[in-house]
């Protein structure tokens, strides 16, 4: 690997690792810059390596939580482990309909909508979703304030809307953030319970996009993924930080506005044929 793919698979990884986080669409990001930046490797591979970069995103998670997410630590008590193995219950829960769907209509949804145009949409659509759910909320008080407080059914609620972020530019954050909030969740749940439902739905994501290139990668494609999955994990470990400070004092609208901008540069950028 020459230097100069070094430069844009480190790149690629910081990118996703601010963008899996933050409601503002990881993969529509990377399908944008890899529009300006693009990997010298087969479409076959870069298909891969696009969802599969992600699991260094969230390892972050892993490492972050491990004390909450771990069922089996010593220094937990029983009501405690027993806690945590109901947190994995709606976990795994919210994961059902996103992977059904998922597994279903994989081909279909790379087909029809992983493209910049559909991305600037979704980006500009959810942008206008979250300013003007954060405005209708601004003085409602939340129902659930705490991962213990949130039901099953609630869980369910979330992972329908996670079914939304097939879609590239909505964004799985996003999606299931705004959707945790329409049904009552704080911001602090929302985004929590969303990193841990990326916990699943990324292994097996990630999973199956392997499973469907093949084993047989070469030395330059192996150090590519593990290149860009270093350098998504450690810049998640700040993201994940900077998303829970900020949204103690502010809302999501800034990310909405975000969005909105970014969607309609896209849109102009590829109407005028610059790229």
């Amino acid at each position: 690997m020459d230097l100069i793919t070094l430069l844009k698979v480190i790149l690629l990884g910081i990118v996703e690792g601010i963008t899996e986080w933050l409601p503002i669409s990881s993969t529509g990001h990377m399908i944008l810059l890899n529009e300006i930046i693009r990997l010298d490797v087969s479409d076959a591979f870069w298909e891969m390596f696009e969802v599969v970069i992600q699991l260094g995103a969230i390892l972050a998670v892993v490492v972050l939580y491990f004390r909450k997410l771990n069922p089996f630590s010593t220094r937990k008590t029983a009501e405690e482990k027993k806690s945590t193995w109901i947190l994995w219950g709606k976990v795994l829960a919210a994961s059902v309909p996103a992977a059904i769907i998922g597994l279903l209509f994989d081909d279909k949804i790379d087909e029809l909508f992983y493209n910049a145009n559909t991305v600037a949409w979704m980006l500009i659509l959810y942008g206008i979703a979250f300013i003007v759910i954060e405005i209708v909320n601004k003085n409602r008080e939340a129902s659930v304030k705490t991962l213990e407080s949130l039901t099953i059914r609630t869980a369910l609620f979330i992972g329908v809307f996670q079914i939304l972020a097939l879609i590239p530019g909505t964004s799985r954050s996003g999606a299931t953030i705004l959707g945790a909030i329409i049904i009552g969740c704080s911001r602090t749940v929302a985004a929590e319970f969303t990193f841990f439902l990326a916990i699943p739905v990324m292994f097996g994501a990630s999973l199956l996009k392997i499973l469907k290139f093949g084993l047989s990668f070469s030395g330059t494609e192996v150090l590519i993924l593990l290149t860009g999955m270093v350098s998504a994990f450690v810049v998640s470990i700040l993201a994940i930080r900077f998303l829970l400070g900020y949204i103690r004092k502010n809302d999501f609208k800034l990310f909405g506005v975000y969005r909105i901008v970014l969607g309609v540069v896209v849109l102009t950028v590829f109407a005028l044929g610059i790229l």
